[in-house]
């Protein structure tokens, strides 16, 4: 079993491959060691050290795909993902408007700023975050874009607020709206690819994510002071949702811990999304598919005195959906570690305690 998922390893590590800036050279480089404690239900875990991240292509055979992306969920918590259908000229406008909007005055920017929301929806200002566990806040200013929902709707509650727009910049809110949808269709059709390789049917998380509290964030990290400051773009966290589709991490700084507590840069190709998985999806299949810890660092020389944009889509179960762990996911070795399910929106309240945007 050993050598046959070392072999494994071998196979993912030579198709569709990208070298992290730091690697001396094109060929991936693992360093496996077998964990005792570390069982899955496909049999022991190898623990690796990466040193690039499979490159995925979301018009491979849907099986196919179901199996590269859960082999690197499971191993690193992230993959790469390409052909995956997103509009460019959509998201060309969305960069454009991300940096018209963030260019606003502050006092602009702090009219769609609304405290008693926990930054569910609109203007968050710069430093109000923060990571779990820390007590600084990170550099970083944004803009939450949800689900849009008709009034009187049971799913329409302090959790999941109506959306609130700026006047200004021209064509914000449909272009935006338009981004959402489109990265919904493409994390829905991920998930159902994950649900085929977890065995269940790919159907499975239609029901999940339909009408979720889903919530697309327009992210800002102004340039960063030569010297005075000890707070990070975006300190070590984990995301608190299913699945993150990320834009914009062509930028250097994005980094992720692998398990022998590395920080390993990740730059995917122009157009590729950076896909994690979240702490709702760790929880539900039991931590077979990890919420991997990341973070962005702060810059130095040039690019310190430059802006970062990104655009991450964290993509969210129904507010009521149960989180029970999935029975496929417990065995002798793994026991299940949450036996008390909870909802979605109790976890969600939860994590925005932590992180400082709920009292």
């Amino acid at each position: 079993m050993l050598r046959f998922r070392i072999r494994q390893a071998a196979r993912l590590a030579r198709d569709d491959v990208i070298a992290m800036p730091h690697a001396e050279n094109r060929f991936p480089l693992f360093r496996t060691t077998l964990k005792p404690r570390a069982l899955t239900a496909n049999g022991p875990y190898l623990h690796m050290t990466l040193e690039t991240l499979p490159i995925l292509s979301l018009a491979d055979d849907e099986h196919r795909f179901a199996t590269r992306i859960g082999e690197s969920f499971e191993r690193y918590g992230f993959a790469m993902v390409r052909d995956h259908g997103l509009d460019a000229g959509i998201v060309a406008k969305s960069w454009d408007l991300t940096r018209a909007f963030f260019a606003l005055p502050e006092e602009t920017k702090r009219r769609y700023h609304s405290p008693g929301n926990a930054g569910a929806r609109g203007y968050t200002p710069f430093g109000l975050e923060t990571a779990k566990g820390e007590t600084m806040g990170d550099l970083k200013e944004f803009w939450h874009v949800g689900r849009d929902l008709p009034a009187g709707h049971p799913l329409l509650t302090p959790s999941m607020p109506a959306n609130i727009w700026p006047d200004q910049p021209e064509d914000f809110a449909p272009c935006m709206r338009a981004l959402f949808d489109e990265m919904d269709r493409i994390g829905r059709t991920i998930l159902s690819r994950i649900a085929i390789y977890l065995g269940l049917a790919s159907d499975w998380f239609d029901d999940v994510v339909a009408m979720g509290n889903s919530v697309l964030r327009l992210l800002h990290y102004p340039p960063v002071p030569a010297s005075g400051q000890d707070a990070v773009r975006a300190a070590a966290h984990g995301d608190i949702n299913l699945i993150t589709l990320l834009l914009g991490a062509e930028e250097s700084g994005l980094e992720l811990l692998d398990r022998s507590g590395r920080w390993l840069p990740v730059a995917p190709p122009p157009g590729a999304l950076v896909v994690n998985v979240g702490d709702m999806l760790e929880r539900l299949t039991n931590h077979r598919l990890p919420s991997t810890i990341h973070r962005v660092c702060n810059p130095s020389g040039p690019a310190a005195g430059r802006s970062r944009y990104s655009m991450p889509f964290f993509l969210h179960p129904r507010s009521d959906f149960m989180i029970a762990t999935l029975p496929q996911c417990i065995s002798r070795e793994q026991p299940d570690r949450y036996p008390e399910p909870i909802t979605a929106d109790a976890f969600l309240q939860q994590r925005l305690q932590e992180i400082g945007l709920k009292s």
